[in-house]
């Protein structure tokens, strides 16, 4: 529905007063850059990888510890660092990661660091170095990647506001009142890169848990295809939703990291199995957007509840989406999030199948289980210590170990509601595709959030959002910052939405409009 003349006037008032933000990156400090500048500087002699991944600890030091964002830091980074310049000298670079300093969310395994979940209990359980890295940290550290450690998270990455029993509440970096959230769950992941502590950074996705974190800082986060990122060697959360990607502070750095961690490995039962082609994300075209129809679902955005600043900065993005060469109009899908749980649920009743429930209790029971077997060599015992601090969060889980024990054995792929729940997600996924085909669409856009970064303390709006709608369908997304608004905070995402598989298009696509429309957000600095 078009805005009544009144409505207009207020949107282009609170348009006017948005700061210009088409910040270019300053080399200022390699910390503050883009990966690609980053690796110009090392060949040219301006910097090394041990001096920048030094600099990189100094700030978690200072400003990573005042924003709360560090769970652990690793003993061994600048050795890897002076490993990484060795073979940059010797013309044995491993690819565009070797020598990059990258963080991991507290609830990966990281060889040498205790894993604390961001939980008080687990760290005090659980106080013991691990021996082993997570998948995703094992393929960062082949592409020569330097993991300088982990970042604070909510507990077990259960909420969205980045609130730690282990290390306190993360703090936004861009609030200098020192009270509102950088959302969550892989809140210090966002932090980290929003205030040029590392590069990029792993997060997880179940709900919005990477998406969230980058609008409220100003980054960009993706959460991929389903399944395309293994998730092996991470303290598990809802399994069929469950999904990893990259937070980085440009597109191109976080395609970077996406090429290196995603891929088939059988570890993850469900994981996707088929051959995966990272060629494509390290070359993104600047006018990957012109010629593509971009659909508007309307039900994603609700200019009605959103304030005249929020609906202003979404018009603008539109309009730079244009601007770039896109075609953007209204896309009435098939399936959108105001329908999709009942799609899903017609879908099984339709086969005759049982109710679909992505949050059954049996999957991530088994994968609880399959989790401290790969760290332990007494996982049971080891599940039965932590059971009742990670149950506390995944309350779907029996109340006691000993009521939960039946579950652990059960393979996840075999429970009946996990089968039945991706089941109807093929189904459902087909009727979208099939109504984007129709309709020419190559990817939807939406507001990743239709509000900013609320106080820590406080309730947030009660506005429903597309989060929960993308990691029922799997589907690949993009979220990209859209400027600042007048209170000099990150204001709004643009999130670039495609089918299963189309990751590397929307990166594309996202990358192609944040070199159009410049609103790339500076790391804040602190005095």
């Amino acid at each position: 529905m078009a805005p009544s003349r009144r409505e207009a006037l207020v949107q282009l008032a609170a348009l006017a007063a948005l700061p210009l933000t088409r910040w270019t990156y300053s080399a200022t400090s390699p910390l503050e850059g883009t990966i690609a500048e980053y690796q110009a500087g090392r060949q040219r002699g301006t910097w090394n990888a041990a001096e920048v991944t030094a600099l990189a600890i100094e700030r978690c030091h200072a400003e990573g510890m005042r924003w709360h964002a560090i769970d652990a830091l690793s003993s061994s980074a600048i050795a890897e660092a002076r490993a990484a310049d060795e073979r940059r000298r010797a013309g044995r670079m491993r690819g565009p990661l070797d020598g990059v300093p990258v963080f991991a969310k507290a609830i990966y395994d990281v060889v040498g660091l205790p894993t604390t979940a961001s939980n008080a209990d687990w760290a005090r359980l659980f106080p013991e170095p691990v021996r082993r890295d997570a998948l995703e940290v094992a393929r960062l550290r082949a592409a020569g990647a330097i993991v300088l450690g982990k970042t604070a998270a909510d507990d077990f990455a259960y909420h969205g506001n980045g609130t730690s029993s282990h290390t306190g509440q993360v703090l936004n970096p861009h609030d200098r009142t020192g009270t509102r959230t950088p959302g969550g769950s892989s809140a210090g992941s966002a932090v980290a890169v929003a205030d040029g502590m590392a590069f990029a950074a792993l997060g997880t996705d179940d709900g919005g848990s990477n998406r969230i974190p980058a609008q409220f800082t100003g980054v960009v986060g993706m959460k991929p295809t389903f399944g395309l990122v293994p998730r092996t060697g991470v303290i598990p959360t809802w399994p069929y939703l469950d999904t990893h990607g990259p937070l980085a502070r440009s597109v191109a750095d976080a395609a970077l990291l996406l090429a290196a961690i995603a891929g088939a490995d059988a570890s993850d039962p469900l994981a996707l199995t088929g051959a995966w082609d990272a060629a494509p994300l390290a070359s993104l075209q600047d006018d990957a957007l012109g010629g593509m129809r971009l659909g508007v679902v309307e039900e994603h955005v609700p200019r009605g509840q959103m304030t005249a600043e929020a609906v202003a900065m979404w018009d603008r993005a539109l309009g730079d989406l244009r601007g770039a060469g896109a075609t953007v109009e209204s896309f009435a899908s098939s399936v959108t999030r105001v329908n999709v749980r009942e799609a899903f649920a017609s879908a099984a009743r339709a086969r005759g199948d049982v109710a679909v429930d992505p949050d059954s209790p049996a999957p991530t029971a088994n994968a609880l289980l399959r989790y401290f077997a790969g760290r332990t060599d007494d996982p049971r015992a080891a599940l039965r210590r932590g059971y009742p601090a990670y149950q506390k969060f995944y309350n779907v889980l029996p109340a006691t170990f000993e009521e939960c024990e039946p579950l652990f054995d059960r393979p996840m792929v075999e429970d009946p509601a996990g089968r039945s729940f991706a089941r109807s997600r093929s189904e459902v996924v087909a009727s979208l595709a099939s109504s984007m085909r129709a309709a020419g669409v190559a990817a939807m856009v939406y507001p990743t959030m239709p509000f900013n970064a609320p106080r820590a303390v406080d309730p947030w709006p009660d506005i429903r959002t597309a989060l929960g709608y993308g990691n029922w369908l799997g589907l690949p997304e993009v979220s990209v910052p859209a400027g600042l608004g007048a209170d000099g905070m990150p204001a709004l995402n643009v999130s670039i939405v495609g089918l299963p598989g189309d990751d590397a298009r929307v990166l594309a696509l996202a990358h192609a409009y944040e070199r159009h429309s410049r609103r790339l957000i500076a790391p804040p600095r602190v005095g």
